[in-house]
């Protein structure tokens, strides 16, 4: 015989057919909250509106279960009104379909270190040429810029920077940090940045790689941070979810950031490529993975796609050492930025993956100079690292730019004192989103 419902039972019904009348719930003993919160989620009416409902009653069983199910508002414009919930239904498990993107939704960004960039455009123009183009002169290189016809771009120089940023901006564009200066200029809403280094690398098959299409594939397919699939992205053609994979998860989340790799000269720190001079990358490897919440990477600007409506002003030029030089050898930059951008990502419920595509990349730089100017920041490492596993964001931070003034004030708090470096940091990261946020304004104003 079937057990008749309780009284508790029959209450926590009436609640969640009325929820959306129901102005306060902090009342609740957190046992029956928690019932409630988890029917309302089965039921599918978990509405911003409700999830604030919930929020508000600051229960910490509560929001703990919110926090480990990483339901998030859903940031993008065309999604403001519905919300991402990770615990997908049982009745509705299946794949997310790969979104269609046109070519004019995505900026190439080229930071131009050196002005003869004829040979490398021609390397790319079957690639680059269904795309705009941003260039950004270093601001440092005196020749003027070489580059064929044939593209639609936009350059950008010294006087463009000065004009936009100001004399007094704590933000430097030297070297390849003025590859930030087109994330800042770029109103689309995806972008692939590639370093005037490298040229197109070739698969295991002798094909040439597109490069700026596996980049989109990365970030319009689902990421899968919260279990690690064994078969790597399961998304891809030829590829499922592994036995054992929980089924509320398979629906994975936005790829806000896609890491490509390079072949020839490897990702290496100075003092390796010094001790390893003739070491190269030769092994391709045909495979994406989602890295893991809560775990770090040295992302580098060399080869990356990113989602800019999502996470663009997380990615930014901040931390600089007192004698950096231009080269990679001699950048902790964009490793700073990196972990900048994966602890904004894991709190906002973004995804991010690494893998393809390739590029190959060119020899530039002496390792043995370089490693002078980088031993302070292989040194601050040792720092950095443990500080960013540990960085946790309030709820209070709902986008790229919330998390960027928080996470400064972090580092302005705990390293701040361990070196004037890090407090230069924080006050850059600060200046960034303000700068961000004047552009952004003036860029929707002209529009």
């Amino acid at each position: 015989m079937r057990k008749p419902p309780t009284l508790v039972s029959l209450a926590i019904d009436t609640a969640l057919l009325n929820l959306s009348h129901i102005s306060d719930l902090s009342f609740l003993p957190e046992h029956i909250l928690l019932d409630l919160f988890l029917r309302t989620l089965r039921a599918g009416k978990l509405t911003e509106k409700i999830l604030k409902l919930f929020v508000a009653t600051g229960k910490d069983e509560v929001l703990s279960l919110i926090s480990e199910l990483n339901i998030q508002p859903v940031l993008t414009p065309e999604y403001k009104s519905n919300f991402c919930l990770r615990l997908s239904a049982s009745l509705n498990v299946g794949k997310m379909a790969q979104v269609n993107i046109r070519d004019d939704e995505v900026d190439i960004v080229i930071g131009a270190l050196h002005s003869d960039l004829t040979s490398f455009m021609e390397e790319w123009r079957a690639v680059f040429s269904r795309f705009h183009l941003i260039i950004v002169k270093d601001p440092d290189l005196k020749e003027d810029l070489k580059i064929p016809g044939g593209f639609n771009l936009d350059i950008y120089k010294r006087s463009d920077i000065e004009h936009v940023v100001g004399s007094s901006s704590t933000v430097v564009f030297s070297g390849y940090s003025c590859r930030y200066f087109g994330y800042l200029m770029s109103c689309k809403k995806y972008i692939v940045s590639i370093d005037d280094d490298c040229i197109p690398a070739k698969d295991d098959m002798g094909e040439l790689i597109d490069a700026v299409a596996q980049h989109i594939t990365n970030l319009t397919t689902p990421a899968t941070p919260f279990f690690f699939n064994t078969l790597y992205d399961p998304f891809r053609k030829g590829a499922d979810f592994v036995r054992g994979y929980p089924f509320s998860l398979r629906s994975g989340v936005h790829c806000a950031l896609s890491c490509g790799l390079w072949l020839n000269l490897a990702d290496y720190d100075a003092p390796t490529q010094a001790l390893k001079p003739g070491q190269r990358n030769s092994r391709f490897v045909d495979a994406v993975l989602s890295v893991p919440v809560r775990v770090m990477l040295p992302v580098s600007g060399i080869n990356i796609g990113f989602d800019r409506e999502l996470v663009g002003p997380a990615l930014l030029p901040a931390f600089r050492l007192a004698k950096e030089g231009k080269f990679r050898w001699e950048t902790v930059e964009d490793i700073w930025s990196g972990m900048c951008v994966k602890v904004i990502c894991d709190h906002l419920g973004f995804g991010v993956k690494s893998g393809l595509p390739y590029v190959w990349r060119k020899e530039r730089g002496d390792a043995v100079e370089s490693l002078k100017k980088e031993w302070e920041g292989i040194k601050m490492m040792e720092e950095v690292v443990p500080f960013f596993q540990s960085m946790r964001l309030s709820q209070a931070a709902v986008t790229a730019e919330d998390c960027v003034i928080e996470m400064a004030a972090a580092v302005k708090e705990r390293l701040g004192p361990l070196d004037p470096t890090f407090a230069r940091a924080a006050e850059t990261m600060v200046e960034w989103v303000r700068l961000w946020k004047v552009v952004t304004a003036q860029m929707s104003i002209a529009a």
